[in-house]
């Protein structure tokens, strides 16, 4: 089954390839076309792509599927669909005096076969965004879905084929060895979302073949609560950031930073903004389940590991519920006191476990952040424009949202990517376009152009020339 599912991707590769050799510039109608196709794929399948979702992870919440996965996608596709003409032009760009009257123009190229790897935890909108990108810039793409989604991975290849051709758009489904043979192809550009570990050896699959690759990664984001915060607001946020989707969103707040002796405060105001809401837990549809047997029992660990080492743990069940042993809901849990060598505050939590730190001001926030890896996002509330300012401008982060939680991501007239170990390369709108493109710088000649004159034989007319150049230059 393995090697027939390589083999499947080998062929499908080269479909996609031999299709781009013979239309390496697909025009605005075509491009507008398979745009329209995703938009329609999107559109009319939103409850079999819901039902889906919630099927892999044992309870889903159908509204934050259409908010966070239908409605970005559709969001992106509807952008595009407004800009492309925009993005495709050649563009003029200025001409250095010394070669006046030529002129210079960038013209982007799209790029050819391009492969995206798409995780479980948003696994539509973080398939089809790129795709969104990719196809607008004028690609052919490959998909490989999670295997941990396998309900939804199925549905995505049977949608695909049925809106597009294999040689335009395609899926391929299959388990970590085959995600390790996609990797592995020589596309010409490669977007993996997922995890910093598996990101380095995506990293090194693709430089073999000298691959391009956009990295979507993850890591420790900080919130950070400044003394100036309105401290409920800041709560209800952080709230939501943390417990959409149960936490299993790469930009989620990973850890909270308040100022010194406000830890208990923050999290009772947390507490009450959870139970707010998530009155109810087990049964609610609203409160989404772990996605697996293993991430739930990790995260157990974490906690247990937490509450063994003497930090303060507070588990939130508003209606003191009990909960089954088939149950894979994990209760939102607050941690306090926790040391820096427990994996809570090491790893990616990736689930509703929250932290809560304390600093000594400022500088001991700034320092916090900066002692650990680049994270994907960073949160601050508060109304102090200086510390607003020193936050931003020394840490260094993929994005970051004041006074709210996770809105960067979704502005597509803005770049979304991490730096260092959280990512490398953006996407989204123009820069999604960009991502998937070459833009091919291009000089024109002029008929006037005196370039003969630097050329041998070199004598007087040269030096004056030269002379010339020097002075304009």
């Amino acid at each position: 089954m393995l090697q027939v599912r390589q083999d499947a991707l080998s062929e499908r590769f080269s479909l996609q390839r031999a299709a781009f050799e013979t239309q390496p510039f697909p025009n605005l109608d075509v491009r507008k076309d398979r745009l329209k196709r995703l938009l329609a794929l999107t559109e009319r399948h939103e409850a079999d792509i819901c039902a889906a979702i919630d099927a892999d992870f044992g309870g889903r919440s159908a509204h934050e599927t259409r908010l966070a996965e239908l409605f970005v996608v559709r969001a992106g596709i509807h952008h595009a669909l407004a800009h492309v003409a925009g993005w495709m032009r050649e563009r003029r760009v200025a001409t250095s005096l010394p070669f006046l009257p030529g002129k210079n123009r960038l013209v982007p190229q799209p790029l050819g076969v391009v492969g995206v790897v798409s995780p479980w935890n948003y696994p539509f909108q973080l398939a089809i965004a790129p795709v969104t990108a990719a196809l607008a810039a004028g690609n052919r793409v490959l998909v490989k879905p999670s295997e941990l989604t396998p309900a939804f991975s199925a549905l995505l290849a049977k949608l695909v084929a049925e809106h597009f051709a294999a040689d335009e758009l395609s899926v391929i489904n299959g388990d970590a060895e085959v995600g390790k043979t996609f990797v592995s192809m020589p596309f010409d550009h490669l977007l993996f979302t997922g995890s910093t570990a598996v990101g380095r050896q995506v990293a090194l699959a693709a430089a073999a073949n000298l691959t391009p690759v956009t990295l979507e990664l993850g890591g420790k984001s900080p919130a950070i609560l400044d003394a100036s915060a309105d401290v409920d607001a800041a709560a209800s946020s952080i709230a939501y950031g943390k417990l959409l989707n149960a936490g299993q969103t790469c930009i989620a707040p990973d850890y909270l930073l308040v100022p010194k002796g406000q830890a208990e405060t923050v999290a009772a105001k947390l507490v009450a903004a959870v139970a707010r809401l998530y009155p109810t837990l087990r049964d609610n549809p609203d409160y989404t389940a772990i996605v697996s047997d293993r991430h739930y029992q990790r995260l157990r660990d974490m906690i247990t590991e937490a509450g063994d080492s003497g930090a303060d743990v507070t588990e939130i069940n508003p209606a003191n519920e009990a909960f089954g042993s088939n149950s894979r809901k994990l209760l939102p849990t607050l941690v306090r006191n926790a040391s820096p060598n427990l994996r809570l505050m090491r790893e990616e939590i990736f689930g509703p476990v929250l932290p809560i730190l304390e600093y000594a001001g400022i500088d001991d926030a700034i320092d916090h952040v900066n002692r650990a890896d680049r994270p994907l996002a960073l949160y601050w509330f508060g109304q102090d424009r200086g510390n607003r300012q020193r936050i931003l401008r020394e840490t260094i982060s993929g994005g970051v949202t004041i006074n709210d939680c996770m809105l960067h991501l979704v502005q597509e007239r803005q770049p979304f990517g991490g730096v260092g170990a959280s990512g490398m390369g953006a996407y989204h709108g123009e820069w999604g376009f960009r991502t998937f493109s070459k833009e091919k710088p291009v000089f024109l000649q002029s008929r006037l152009s005196g370039s003969g004159l630097l050329r041998p034989p070199y004598g007087k007319m040269f030096e004056r020339m030269f002379g010339l150049l020097k002075r304009i230059s």
